[in-house]
């Protein structure tokens, strides 16, 4: 394929040859990454005119937004659902299952009590207990958009999601602290 005769506008999973849904094969995304690189990296428009290497540039970008957002699985969840003209309301929309959130008072809880102890045992069970729930979320989210097309509820999930990959980030910044 001709990367500079291709629709600039297309969709990120079209670029990269996939299917239009959330599970999707890595191997086959990392391919096409490597392949449309190849393609459009800098270093191939080197003898180009300056309109050409400014057009090889635009692609290269484009090409590295789009595998970022398609490898992280949140991201794609979102990309996903702004396809299908559905606002996530990450913002705007803070209400959450109460169960939900007991769920994270007791895990932020946990997450001060491995600080304040420096208890780098309970610090990775704490982060196993994440990775678990992230996990069963994201087979939730691949239910809902690619089976059921509950839209509305995926976004409910990309909600939690964001949540947990704050509280994520948290742990991480736990760990290098017990670290140093």
């Amino acid at each position: 394929m001709n990367m500079y005769a291709a629709d600039f506008q297309q969709d990120f999973f079209r670029l990269f040859n996939l299917p239009s849904r959330f599970q999707i094969d890595s191997t086959a995304l990392e391919q096409g990454y490597l392949a449309l690189q190849a393609q459009v990296h800098p270093d191939k428009s080197a003898h180009l005119s300056e309109h050409e290497r400014r057009m090889a540039m635009q692609w290269a970008t484009r090409v590295n937004e789009g595998y970022q957002i398609l490898r992280s699985p949140l991201n794609r969840a979102r990309y996903l659902l702004s396809l299908r003209g559905v606002d996530t309301q990450e913002e705007s929309n803070t209400a959450m299952p109460i169960d939900f959130l007991m769920q994270q008072m007791e895990w932020r809880e946990a997450l001060e009590e491995t600080r304040h102890t420096k208890n780098i045992t309970a610090l990775e069970e704490l982060e196993r207990r994440l990775q678990h729930e992230v996990l069963i979320l994201q087979q939730q989210l691949a239910a809902d958009i690619d089976e059921t097309h509950d839209y509305a509820a995926a976004s409910g999930i990309v909600r939690k999601l964001k949540f947990l990959e704050k509280l994520a980030e948290e742990i991480s910044s736990a760990f290098d602290e017990l670290d140093s």
